[in-house]
């Protein structure tokens, strides 16, 4: 047949015509399946609760991605194919057994560009609006595919089972906290996240999985009083903390029998008195005992998340803690756990000494040994373990398995500790720097 008329006939156009329709339809699954893949289902139920019904629509296809995606790859192999088939058979009308090879270079060109490329970069840039427009027609092609889908489904697991692989079918990807956490760190490494906002985000996010035994203070920094101190004794103690409430101890240490307010101290003493004309004499009969509230005990693998919630349901802000077999290992505050989210709280009345870090001239870092690994991490950008220790002098006591002298110096995880000072057993001061410059 010559060319020239075979151009002519109508079927050729028809088939052109055809194989465009099919092209579009292709462009349509490719960019269908990466907008209602790359959609934020955050954004997209932002606008589900703005009354949005195609965003509604795209939450509830995208609850099954595994159906969604084997719909549209459905769909969108059916159509390439078919198209490829046509162009072939045109194209071998048209020009002989020649045609093949060029049905193959015109259809990939045509497919790689109008079907791949340009609906995927749209879908891509334009995520959450492209998913809610195409969501009426996916959802009704995932409705008709779905028998054959489901079909294909068995099929694979069955031969993934033979090879030792199991699917959860309940099971997600990438957790949200970890999808949160990761878009985090990527913002902040691009500039676009700071990192006090990081920071924020991230502490809260990390509540529910810390315990109140990382954060409190250990029962060797408590102050405390002493019922059976005198009046006098007791009213200096308390006025020259900087704490607002105080445990109260009979005896032992170990024997915390309340908590004294210093707001209910000063009332009752004011009470005792008189008022400002009253008699200071008074004071003498005083019994702290009528001032201190009932201690509230906390064991120490409560998260701080619970323990948060604890606080806010008692309308308490204090809370003593206590390890398995009853004995105390520390105090916990509102305070303590707020700081995890927003960093260090401090006041007027706080020491001028509660620096746990300074960074000296020679760029490495002077760092109390009681300061967590969490909060040197948040500081200075690091990533030391705190899976066996809290602390650094911890950390460092567990890596090298004893306790160390001052002047002694250990190099692991990639950082330099020297111990510049020691309280007893316990390191009070360490010197940090990193082996690499960073």
């Amino acid at each position: 047949m010559d060319p020239s008329s075979a151009t002519l006939d109508s079927a050729f156009w028809i088939t052109c015509g055809i194989i465009l329709f099919l092209l579009v339809l292709s462009g349509f699954f490719s960019g269908s399946e990466t907008a209602l893949t790359a959609a934020s289902r955050g954004k997209l139920r932002s606008q589900a609760d703005k009354g949005s019904r195609g965003a509604q629509r795209a939450l509830k296809i995208t609850e099954d991605n595994e159906r969604l995606i084997g719909s549209v790859l459905l769909g969108n192999n059916l159509v390439n194919i078919l198209a490829a088939s046509m162009a072939t058979a045109l194209f071998t009308r048209v020009f002989g057994e020649s045609g093949v090879a060029l049905a193959t270079l015109v259809m990939t060109l045509l497919v790689l560009i109008f079907a791949e490329v340009l609906p995927k970069t749209y879908a891509i840039t334009n995520a959450e609006t492209a998913a809610a427009a195409v969501s009426r027609p996916i959802s009704l092609i995932v409705l008709v595919f779905s028998p054959v889908v489901a079909a294909v489904r068995y099929f694979v697991r069955g031969v993934l089972f033979v090879f030792g692989v199991r699917i959860d079918p309940n099971s997600n990807v990438l957790a949200v906290r970890e999808e949160i956490a990761g878009a985090l760190h990527l913002g902040h490494s691009e500039g676009v996240v700071e990192k006090e906002d990081r920071d924020r985000i991230l502490g809260a996010l990390d509540l529910g999985d810390r315990t109140v035994e990382e954060i409190m203070l250990h029962r060797s920094g408590i102050e405390m009083i002493n019922a059976q101190d005198d009046p006098e004794t007791i009213f200096e103690q308390c006025l020259k903390s900087s704490h607002t409430r105080l445990p109260l101890f009979r005896d032992d240490v170990e024997n915390i029998i309340g908590v004294v307010h210093a707001k209910d101290l000063l009332r009752a003493m004011y009470k005792i008195v008189g008022g400002p004309e009253g008699d200071a004499k008074a004071l003498k009969s005083f019994n702290i005992l009528d001032v201190a509230t009932a201690p509230y005990f906390v064991p120490e693998t409560t998260t701080l998340d619970d323990q948060m919630r604890q606080f806010l349901r008692l309308n308490t802000h204090f809370a003593l803690v206590v390890d398995e077999y009853g004995s105390l290992q520390g105090l916990i505050t509102l305070e303590d756990i707020l700081e995890e989210i927003v960093g260090e709280i401090t006041d007027e009345f706080d020491p001028d000494a509660d620096h746990p870090l300074t960074r000296g001239e020679d760029g490495q870092f002077v760092v109390d040994g009681s300061m967590t690994i969490r909060d040197l991490n948040r500081a200075t950008e690091w990533t030391l373990p705190d899976d066996e220790a809290n602390t650094v002098a911890g950390l460092v006591i567990h890596e090298a398995q004893m306790i160390p002298e001052v002047g002694q110096v250990f190099s692991f995880h990639g950082f330099r500790f020297e111990v510049t000072a020691r309280d007893g057993n316990r390191i009070a001061a360490l010197a940090i720097r990193p082996l690499v410059r960073r």
